[in-house]
């Protein structure tokens, strides 16, 4: 049928109550930080191949994995170098997940345009001169699926992913039901 593929975890933790980012800013190499242009010194990783936005109030943002195990070793690595470079940093630090994204492809053509007629006005926007997917909102769960007339999808807001399963599968259940998508 379709396979889900997750391309992007977003997590956030806490590693600490406040912290010096100039101060990691000249203990590492892999970092970026000009307050200048944004608030947070960015921490590059490379295994697992992810970024954590790190900001002084001792909140982290992590970026780019692509599994739920990537986002612990992630959150864990970083508070791992930052000990060993004498940093005060939480031991406990637990990464909460904000939005995961995903996309997956019917494997079918799919008229937008009847889609749009057919699921409702209130959950859809579609206006194909401004961009070429059909935006469709879901209430339980709670995400957001880009349908495009490939039959491909992403799907983003969802923080666990059975709810990206079940997304996939209720779209794919009322298109299936219009007769949209054999």
């Amino acid at each position: 049928m379709y396979d889900i593929q997750i391309q992007n975890i977003v997590a956030s933790s806490a590693i600490a109550k406040a912290i010096d980012l100039y101060a990691i800013d000249d203990k590492f190499d892999n970092t970026d930080y000009d307050p200048k242009t944004f608030p947070g010194l960015v921490y590059r990783l490379k295994e697992p191949k992810t970024s954590v936005l790190i900001f002084r109030s001792g909140k982290i943002v992590s970026t780019g994995a692509k599994t739920l195990e990537e986002v612990d070793r992630c959150v864990a690595k970083v508070v791992d170098d930052l000990k060993k470079a004498g940093f005060d940093v939480f031991d406990d630090a637990k990464a909460e997940v904000q939005n995961i994204v995903s996309s997956a492809d019917y494997h079918c053509d799919i008229n937008l345009n009847t889609v749009a007629v057919t699921l409702g006005l209130e959950r859809v926007e579609y206006e194909p001169e401004q961009f070429p997917g059909l935006v469709y909102r879901l209430n339980d769960p709670k995400v957001v699926i880009l349908l495009f007339g490939s039959g491909k999808i992403v799907i983003t807001g969802a923080k666990v992913i059975s709810d990206v399963e079940i997304a996939a599968d209720k779209l794919a259940q009322e298109l299936r039901e219009a007769e949209l998508m054999i």
